[in-house]
């Protein structure tokens, strides 16, 4: 199963402080334990909300906010993008990670929805699609 696991925010992280030399060497270590054991796909970090947006539809309407965003525990600092064989194993992998942040801090897991979780709305043609369209992108990594 793939998961994303997602660091959450923090008021040290929106404020724009960066990391210590030490916790990048940490942190650093552990994506390398994450590699070798064939778990990690993707993980990067996130700038504060105060140089994002967001986009929100009303219909056909769409209006967009610029950041910073005021609720700090509901936003995502930093990912990653994980394949795993079982939620607890996420969740012992987790467990292992270094703190993120200088204070108290919260990792999210979250089951990413794979093609038989969408049943037969998703149609052997859009399966297809789906396929081309990850292809494509693959592709685009390797740039």
């Amino acid at each position: 199963m793939k998961v994303m696991v997602m660091v959450k925010a923090t008021q040290d992280s929106e404020a724009g402080i960066m990391p210590s030399e030490k916790l990048l060497t940490e942190m650093g270590q552990y994506n390398e334990e994450l590699v070798k054991a064939g778990i990690m796909l993707a993980g990067e970090g996130l700038h504060p909300s105060s140089k994002g947006v967001r986009v929100q539809f009303s219909g056909t309407n769409r209006t967009v906010t610029d950041g910073p965003f005021t609720e700090t525990k509901e936003l995502v600092a930093g990912f990653w993008l994980w394949q795993v064989n079982s939620m607890e194993e996420a969740i012992a992998w987790v467990k292992r990670c270094p703190n993120p942040m200088p204070g108290d801090s919260e990792i999210e897991i979250r089951p990413i929805f794979e093609a038989e979780d969408f049943g037969a709305e998703f149609t052997p043609e859009l399966r297809e699609q789906e396929e081309r369209i990850r292809a494509e992108a693959e592709k685009l990594k390797n740039l």
